[in-house]
C-alpha cells in the first residue's frame, strides 16, 4: 500500500492573549491570516506550511511559561534584513544574527508576546535550500 499524501502542515500553539498574538504575527511579521476560527487563528508561512494559535482557556491546566523544546523557525534567506526590520518595530532580540558553525546556518532569535521562541534561520549548505 502507498503513503498517503500529507498536503499541509499546521503547528498549534497556546496563547494568553489572542489578540495581542494576532497583533504580533499579523502586524509585525506580515504573515497571512489564512483561517480565523474565533478563538484559534491559523496563519500561512509559505504555501503548505502554517502556525495556528489558539486562546488559552481560562483556569486550564498549562504552565505559565511555553515549553523550552519548541521553536518557531522561519527560514528565508534575509536574517539580517529580518533583524534590522524588526528592531526598527521596537522588537528585542535575545540573539544577534550570527553563524552557527556547527548547523552551518545564519540565524538569529527573538519571542513573541507569550514567550514562544522564533528562530530567523538561513541555511547555508548549498546542497540544501528550502524549495519554494
Amino acid at each position: 500500500m502507498q503513503r498517503p499524501p500529507i498536503e499541509q502542515q499546521i503547528t498549534f500553539l497556546y496563547v494568553a492573549d489572542l489578540a495581542m498574538t494576532a497583533q504580533f504575527y499579523e502586524k509585525l511579521l506580515g504573515l497571512e491570516l489564512a483561517l480565523d476560527q474565533g478563538t484559534c487563528r491559523i496563519y500561512r508561512t509559505c504555501p503548505g506550511a502554517y502556525i495556528g494559535f489558539c486562546q488559552r482557556q481560562s483556569g486550564a491546566a498549562l504552565t505559565s511559561a511555553p515549553p523550552a523544546s519548541v521553536i518557531l523557525t522561519l527560514v528565508t534567506p534575509q536574517v539580517a534584513e529580518w533583524h534590522a526590520f524588526l528592531s526598527q518595530q521596537g522588537v528585542i532580540f535575545e540573539k544577534a544574527p550570527a553563524f552557527n558553525p556547527q548547523y552551518n546556518i545564519f540565524h538569529c532569535f527573538l519571542r513573541d508576546p507569550d514567550g514562544h521562541l522564533i528562530e530567523i534561520q538561513r541555511f547555508e549548505d548549498p546542497a540544501w535550500r528550502p524549495q519554494p
